[in-house]
């Protein structure tokens, strides 16, 4: 799809870190135009989102809390407009909601949204023909981890998942790990067949089920940014696949990529694998 002026984009907890990131990559993409950054934190009303980016020079785009009016002003643009989402799990849903009614495509790089919630939002857009993007990970080294998975899970019955992230994610599995777990489960077969009868001396220690016998760790501490380990098992041998993130500007190439790609669709897509 080739665009004749350039996207308008709003990207909501622009003040967050992932936030600040999308909009050092929606400004210096020719294709791109930052027209609204959101957040709710008051120490950041008012200052210029560029600025607070980092980028060095003022963007002239302050950062408001003041969402529908600048979802309303986005949907003026002659060209369509996308929301970029970096929140709160809490905040997700009406923020998708709303974008919709306003004609702008949401790209979600938050995770935590429910089943029934992704599946309510899903109707919603197709009902407006508006496309809508969920992704719990724009990594492509991510997917390349999830696919390297699938692959394996055909030889090993045995398999966990470690997800590993900083102590402010609000949310636990994260949805990268239970987007794993529903590939692996996706291949027909129950993995990790019990041979004793397990008691957990503490509740959780475990970790929890993520489907077809699927279990899911998560750890959350200061220093860690994200990082996914899925761990298959067989006698004499451990698979062990990992994915680490040092810097979140890794994420970048895919939310720019899915902007770009949203604009075509005219419904909603779960995971950056659907438009690779």
């Amino acid at each position: 799809m080739t665009n004749q002026t350039p996207i308008p984009v709003v990207v909501i907890g622009a003040a967050g870190k992932m936030g600040r990131e999308v909009v050092k990559a929606v400004a210096s993409a020719a294709d791109m135009n930052l027209v609204g950054a959101i957040d709710i934190s008051p120490e950041y009303q008012g200052k210029d989102a560029g600025e607070l980016a980092g980028l060095g020079e003022p963007l002239e785009i302050p950062i408001t809390n003041q969402l529908e009016p600048m979802l309303a002003f986005a949907s003026q643009e002659r060209q369509l407009g996308v929301m970029v989402d970096f929140t709160h799990p809490d905040a997700i849903y009406d923020n998708v909601r709303s974008a919709i009614a306003y004609g702008i495509r949401p790209v979600v790089g938050t995770t935590g949204l429910s089943p029934q919630q992704i599946e309510d939002l899903a109707q919603f857009a197709q009902k407006a023909s508006t496309g809508c993007l969920i992704i719990p990970n724009f990594s492509i080294g991510m997917v390349l981890l999830q696919q390297a998975a699938i692959a394996a899970s055909q030889y090993f019955d045995h398999v966990e998942i470690i997800e590993l992230h900083h102590n402010q994610k609000a949310d636990a599995p994260s949805g990268t790990a239970i987007k794993t777990a529903e590939m692996l489960a996706e291949m027909g077969k129950t993995f990790n067949l019990p041979i004793v009868e397990e008691t957990e001396k503490i509740a959780g220690a475990r970790g929890s089920q993520g489907g077809e016998g699927i279990r899911i760790h998560s750890v959350r501490l200061p220093g860690l940014i994200a990082h996914q380990e899925v761990i298959f098992g067989a006698p004499g041998q451990i698979y062990t696949l990992r994915h680490d993130t040092s810097d979140r500007a890794c994420y970048m190439p895919g939310v720019l990529l899915a902007i770009r790609k949203v604009l075509q669709l005219k419904s909603l897509v779960y995971g950056l694998e659907k438009i690779l």
